[in-house]
């Protein structure tokens, strides 16, 4: 039984691994080498079910954000630090936008078509989510035809190969990266994907009666509930091949936010994965 995951996070022109405690980050410098860094993160990954889902999502917000302006940094030549207040409001703009185009703007549609329609509980929840799961399909699709975040995208699918070449205890080197789908089942969008699958079932028990701004304030106080159980299930997906057709749906979104890598960009993946397990 595996007790600790390789995890990791496509970045510009970059990627970040994360095993345990330690992240590594490997990003292409302008000059064409590979700079890479480690760090031993402060707060310790939660083994205690339910818990560690919820934790887990604010650390790798945390790190995700502060990795990627990093990467922007190195990919372009800078060698200045973000400072804590520029982080901070990355990370806050990054959350309001969420909640704005997931949470706000479809509960919205659906409240104001229900004023039409009367919809009963079920179908006013069913309705919510599909038009999460819509927006969130139609955005990762519009925004992959960016150049930059096609790059991106081909260092996600990187960062794949290489987490499943480990993972199957084969030799990391770009030939044999390569032979493995750019796709993973624990992938972070399998997860949001199962998020907004699972909030459709645990919003459904918010009474329909209740006022919009008193709907959207138990979707947001919900949310970690709803992170933490979706965590669990993507985590028996992985382990038990049984479940594995609840992570399906995350992979179909993963034919749009992961490309095919050329070596270059695997190799980058393979020297974050191999620092971060040194």
């Amino acid at each position: 039984m595996v007790e600790h995951y390789v995890g990791g996070q496509a970045l510009i022109d970059g990627v970040m691994m994360k095993y345990k405690n330690k992240i590594a980050i490997a990003v292409r410098e302008p000059n064409g080498k590979i700079k890479v860094k480690k760090e031993k993160l402060k707060i310790k990954d939660s083994n205690i079910p339910f818990i560690r889902g919820i934790l887990n999502l604010f650390v790798i917000l945390y790190i995700g954000v502060k990795s990627l302006n990093y990467s922007a940094n190195v990919s372009t030549g800078k060698e200045e630090e973000e400072s804590f207040a520029a982080l901070f409001f990355s990370l806050l703009f990054s959350v309001i936008f969420a909640i704005a185009l997931f949470k706000f703007i479809p509960l919205g549609l659906v409240y104001l078509l229900d004023k039409l329609f009367n919809f009963n509980n079920i179908i006013f929840n069913v309705l919510d989510g599909l038009f999460k799961v819509s927006l969130f399909i139609l955005y990762v699709y519009l925004i992959s035809f960016m150049k930059d975040v096609h790059r991106v995208f081909q260092y996600h699918g990187a960062e794949h190969k290489a987490v499943a070449c480990h993972e199957s205890k084969i030799k990391l080197e770009p030939k044999e990266v390569q032979k493995f789908k750019k796709e993973h089942i624990r992938c972070g969008t399998s997860f949001i994907f199962l998020v907004l699958l699972m909030s459709i079932i645990i919003y459904s028990f918010i009474p329909k009666d209740y006022g919009f701004w008193l709907k959207f304030s138990l979707r947001i106080l919900l949310l970690p509930i709803v992170a933490s159980i979706s965590y669990e299930t993507l985590r028996l997906g992985a382990r038990y091949h049984i479940f594995g057709f609840l992570s399906y749906p995350g992979l179909l979104i993963q034919k749009i936010t992961t490309k095919e890598p050329n070596n270059k960009q695997v190799e980058v993946a393979i020297k974050a994965l191999k620092k971060v397990l040194s």
